[in-house]
C-alpha cells in the first residue's frame, strides 16, 4: 500500500486542505527571495517578524516552506520577481501556475477540467465537474481513492476558491466560467519552461 502511495503523482496534494492559495504569503516570500536572501534567512525573517500574521511559529514555518517550494517550482527567477512587481491580477496568475507546477492535482484539474471547457467553449461550471474529476482520478490512483470524503470536500473548496481568486468564477457559488486572459509575463515564463501545454488552463490556444 505504501509503495502505491509513494508512487502516486498526487502524493502531497492532501496538504492543499491546509495551504490554500496563499497569495499574500507567496508575495511576501517572493519579495524576500528577490532581495537575495537564502531560504533559511527567508524563513527566519517570516517567523521572527511574523510576516504572515499567523498565531504560531509552527504555522509560520510550515507555510513559508510551502511558499518556497511553490516558488522554486516556477523554475524562473523572473517570474518570482514578477510576483512582487506586477499588478495583483498578474501576480495571482503566476501564483496559480506555481501551484500547478507544485501539485499535479491542480495541474490536472486546470488542464482536464478548466482547459477543456475553454477549448469546447463550454462555460457552465459546478461542483459536479469537480466531483467527476475526482471520481476519474480515484478510479486510476489508489492513493487518491484512499482519501476520505471530507478531504475531497475540503480540496474541492480550495479549488473553487482558487478559481474565484483568479477571476475564473465571480464567487464560490457561481455556475459560469469567465473568460480569462493569459498575462504576457506569465506566457513568456511558460514558454521558457517549455510548458506550452498548460496554455488551455489560461484560455489560451496557439
Amino acid at each position: 500500500m505504501s509503495e502505491t502511495h509513494n508512487a502516486s503523482p498526487y502524493k502531497g496534494s492532501g496538504q492543499l486542505t491546509r495551504e490554500q492559495f496563499l497569495f499574500y504569503e507567496m508575495r511576501t516570500t517572493a519579495k524576500l527571495m528577490a532581495e537575495g536572501l537564502e531560504d533559511s534567512e527567508v524563513m527566519k525573517r517570516i517567523v521572527d517578524e511574523n510576516l504572515f500574521q499567523y498565531p504560531t511559529e509552527k504555522s509560520l514555518a510550515s507555510m513559508s516552506k510551502a511558499c518556497l517550494a511553490r516558488l522554486y517550482a516556477l523554475n524562473d527567477k523572473g517570474l518570482i520577481t514578477a510576483i512582487t512587481t506586477q499588478p495583483t491580477d498578474t501576480a495571482k496568475q503566476i501564483c496559480l501556475y506555481a501551484m500547478m507546477k507544485r501539485y499535479r492535482l491542480i495541474w490536472d484539474f486546470m488542464l482536464t477540467v478548466i482547459g477543456e471547457k475553454y477549448r469546447l467553449r463550454e462555460f457552465s461550471f459546478g461542483k459536479k465537474d469537480i466531483n467527476i474529476f475526482f471520481m476519474q482520478i480515484q478510479e486510476q490512483d489508489d492513493f487518491v481513492s484512499s482519501w476520505s470524503d471530507s478531504t475531497i470536500k475540503k480540496i474541492r473548496q480550495v479549488m473553487i476558491k482558487i478559481l474565484v481568486e483568479n477571476g475564473y468564477l465571480d464567487h464560490i457559488k457561481s455556475e459560469h466560467l469567465n473568460p480569462v486572459l493569459l498575462r504576457s509575463v506569465l506566457e513568456n515564463g511558460i514558454r521558457n519552461n517549455n510548458d506550452e501545454r498548460v496554455f488551455p488552463a489560461f484560455n489560451c490556444f496557439m
